[in-house]
Order: structure tokens, then sequence, then C-alpha cells
């Protein structure tokens, strides 16, 4: 039989376990190792899953995440122009890899409480929230930053372009608004198809070109 957990003892000895844990998890450096326990936590969230704390601890839980997102956004305003691209790399790396673990540690809570009470999904919860307290404040400054990299070479790396891009895409994608041309270069198919009305009017086009082009010397 179980032990009754009482709300103190979620809130004196359960929920700080999952706290340290969580904080471990969000700013690790990827490839670093930490020195927590999986099945001490995941059994930790279960019981308390199993002792109808998981309102609490799914409150706890988005509360503590959100502070810790707010911090981050927070260092990033304050980053000089030529660290900002690759800061935002780094702070939406980091969450994504720490999300690939905290998403399976409350795994219980998600199907007997947020799947079934609140018909949603916490890894979805969890990317929203990145979304709303980090990549919605930057976007506006981030964008003017990534057209400029991609027109001056070797001002970033490709795959931290590539990486940014796909992830902003993942986070909202009508985002691919602000700069379509820049988006298709990382995701298939995001550029309406030619319709064949246009058609005509691309080889209109190309004829003007090449007009203009033999009237200033070229030949075909």
């Amino acid at each position: 039989v179980m032990n009754v957990i009482t709300i103190e003892d979620y809130k004196s000895t359960y929920w700080p376990k999952l706290d340290s844990a969580i904080d471990q998890l969000l700013t690790q450096s990827p490839g670093d190792y930490i020195p927590i326990s999986y099945e001490q936590i995941y059994s930790c969230v279960y019981k308390c899953v199993c002792q109808q704390h998981s309102e609490q601890m799914y409150s706890d839980l988005i509360k503590k995440i959100t502070n810790h997102l707010e911090r981050v956004s927070k260092e990033l305003q304050a980053s000089p122009p030529d660290l900002y691209i690759e800061r935002f790399n780094v702070a939406l790396g980091q969450y994504m890899g720490a999300l690939q673990s905290i998403v399976p540690l409350f795994i219980y809570m998600n199907k007997f409480y947020i799947e079934t009470k609140l018909n949603r999904d916490l890894k979805d919860d969890l990317i929203k929230l990145f979304t709303e307290h980090v990549a919605e404040k930057h976007i506006y400054n981030l964008m003017p930053l990534l057209l400029e990299a991609q027109s001056t070479p070797f001002q970033i790396t490709p795959s931290t372009m590539a990486n940014i891009v796909k992830g902003l895409y993942t986070l909202r994608p009508e985002w691919v608004q602000m700069a379509p041309a820049l988006f298709s270069k990382f995701i298939p198919n995001i550029l309406p198809p030619a319709v064949e009305s246009e058609l005509q009017e691309y080889a209109a086009q190309d004829q003007k070109l090449q007009r203009e082009l033999i009237q200033n010397g070229f030949t075909r």
C-alpha cells in the first residue's frame, strides 16, 4: 500500500526533488551528463499522480519553466547584435533538448491529467511556453539579423541558420510570411506552387529579361 502523500509532503519533499532535476535539465549544455536518477524522478511523479497531486504538479511545472524562460528572454535582450543569433540558437537548442528529458519524466501526469482532464499534451504546452515567452518577444529583432546574415557569407554557420529557421517554423508556421524566401531554403514546399495563369506571366518576364540582356550586349 502506498503511503499517503499530503500536500505538505508534496511541497516539502516531492516537488523540491522535481524542481532541482528540472533545473539541471533546463540549464545543461548539449552532451552534458547529469547526475540525476531518472528512475527516482519518474517514481516521484508517479506517486504524486496516484495521490491526486497532478493539478498542483502541473501548475508548479508551468510556473517553474515560465520563470526560466523569462530569464532566458532577458539575457537575450541584453545580447549585442553580433552574438544575438548564436545565443538565440543556443537557447532554442538547449530548451528543445531539455524537453526530450522533461516530457518523458512527466509521462504519468501527461497521460492521467493533461490528456484526460485538459485535452492537451505536455510537449505542446511546453513548446508554446517558449513561443510566448521567448520567440514572440525576439522575432522582430531576430528576423532582420537573419536576413542580413543570409546575405553575408560566413557570418553564421549554415547549421545555425538551418536550426533557427526550422525551429521558428515548428513554433509558429505563419512566421514564414515574414521571410518566405529564407524559410523556403530550409523547409520544402512552403512557397506556393506556380499557378498555370502565372506561368504565362513568368514566360513574359523571362522573355523581357532576355531582350534586355541582348540589348545590353549579351548573346543567347
